[in-house]
């Protein structure tokens, strides 16, 4: 099976760190997925943001999947990975739910990703103007949304979902500066709340309950 185990991400860690994400070393882990962080370039403008994920057990050697800068983890990735007790962080995330990526077109990123992955397409949810296909990449869901408002012929990243041990102990501590009140989720019995852009993340993250 191919997995997502890790993204590498384009951002100052302090604001990270605010939110109580643990940062050693420049990596977080979360649910045995590394975040790596390297520091916004001068040279690509400052942009921020998910620059590319690694991939681990996957079939092919694709470096792009539909625009998706790819890198490939070998079968020692496992023997690298801290123990658990090292994933502890004071944000409470113990998990990825899912990682966004946006699309002009679902079918042909899905096709890429499957054809690259091996990892069927599970399904496509409907809303309206926006579409939406789910692929599982091991723990990590990899939602696909299509919107009129992407233009571009390749995909790219967006942001992702994490999931923490107590949302509204998270959003009391945070304040409403820093997140917004929690609300229930598209999936049954769920609440959601999202980190304001203002905080500096340099991605758009929400936080979820199991």
């Amino acid at each position: 099976m191919t997995a997502v185990v890790g993204l590498t991400v384009a951002s100052l860690v302090e604001p990270w760190q605010g939110i109580g994400l643990r940062i050693v070393d420049g990596e977080s882990w979360i649910g045995g997925i590394r975040l790596r962080f390297d520091a916004p370039s001068t040279h690509d403008g400052g942009v921020t943001g998910i620059t590319g994920w690694q991939l681990g057990g996957c079939p092919t050697a694709a470096e792009s999947i539909d625009g998706l800068a790819t890198t490939h983890e070998d079968e020692t990735w496992v023997d690298r990975v801290p123990e658990p007790a090292a994933w502890h962080n004071d944000l409470g995330a113990t998990a990825f739910d899912h990682l966004v990526v946006m699309t002009s077109s679902l079918e042909r990123t899905c096709q890429a990703i499957a054809s690259a992955t091996g990892e069927p397409l599970k399904r496509i949810r409907e809303a309206g103007p926006i579409r939406q296909g789910f692929h599982r990449l091991g723990p990590m869901i990899v939602e696909v949304v299509e919107s009129t408002q992407v233009t571009n012929d390749t995909a790219s990243f967006w942001g992702f979902v994490l999931i923490v041990d107590d949302l509204h102990d998270v959003a009391g501590r945070l304040g409403p500066d820093v997140i917004s009140l929690p609300k229930p989720a598209v999936q049954p019995g769920r609440f959601i709340a999202s980190i304001r852009p203002g905080v500096g993340l340099g991605l758009p993250l929400a936080l979820m309950t199991a």
